[in-house]
């Protein structure tokens, strides 16, 4: 297997590849939350391209090892659900997801799937923004009695408030690629200028006050 930087980069020129991740520092997204970002991330388009899902599926299967033993894999609503789906068959183990929110009819789980208690979980989720979605289906896990094993992703801004999410439910986690290769990548490859990498990095070093109108 290769190591993990090659695996960072070679994830993030994937990401490229299929437009899975777009960069626009000049003409920024604006996010749900209001702020705005060089960058938009759906990782949901990896599903589209069967070598790359494969390949996204090995580099998990590589990465879980780091979190084992583990003996349930949940995916993280909606977008970490077919990744983990996937993760669960290859490693041929038990999955669940966890939903944003309990359904408002049935029998409203937040939980879909069998959960026993006491298993230890490897959660699977797309992408790592601040971290919020993920620590939710953390603790949800929790309060079924399961003991979570560490976080997978494919992807991360590598917000600190991410880090400290994580480590204020002491939940270990780990991504296949993040910000910093993903722009090193795209200016090596010609996808973006000098100038603008330069952009880039100075959104991810305060993307508060980069959104900020002048």
């Amino acid at each position: 297997m290769v190591s993990s930087n090659n695996i960072a980069a070679e994830i993030a020129q994937h990401l490229l590849q299929i437009k899975a991740i777009k960069l626009s520092p000049q003409k920024p997204f604006t996010w749900a939350s209001g702020l705005k970002s060089p960058i938009y991330c759906d990782n949901r388009l990896v599903l589209s391209h069967p070598a790359i899902r494969r390949f996204v599926i090995d580099c998990f299967v590589e990465k879980s090892k780091n979190f084992a033993p583990f003996d349930l894999v949940a995916g993280v609503a909606t977008a970490g659900i077919a990744h983990g789906a996937l993760l669960a068959d290859r490693l041929d183990l038990p999955f669940v997801y966890v939903r944003a929110k309990a359904k408002e009819h049935g029998r409203q789980n937040l939980i879909e799937g069998e959960v026993h208690g006491h298993q230890r979980v490897l959660v699977i989720e797309d992408l790592i923004s601040t971290g919020g979605s993920s620590v939710s289906a953390i603790e949800v896990l929790k309060d079924a009695g399961c003991t979570i094993g560490g976080l997978l992703a494919i992807f991360t801004y590598g917000f600190d408030a991410a880090t400290e999410a994580f480590a204020k439910v002491a939940c270990p986690f780990d991504t296949l690629s993040h910000y910093n290769v993903l722009i090193q990548e795209a200016a090596r490859s010609g996808y973006i200028s000098e100038s603008e990498l330069e952009l880039l990095q100075s959104w991810r070093a305060d993307p508060k006050a980069w959104s900020a109108p002048e």
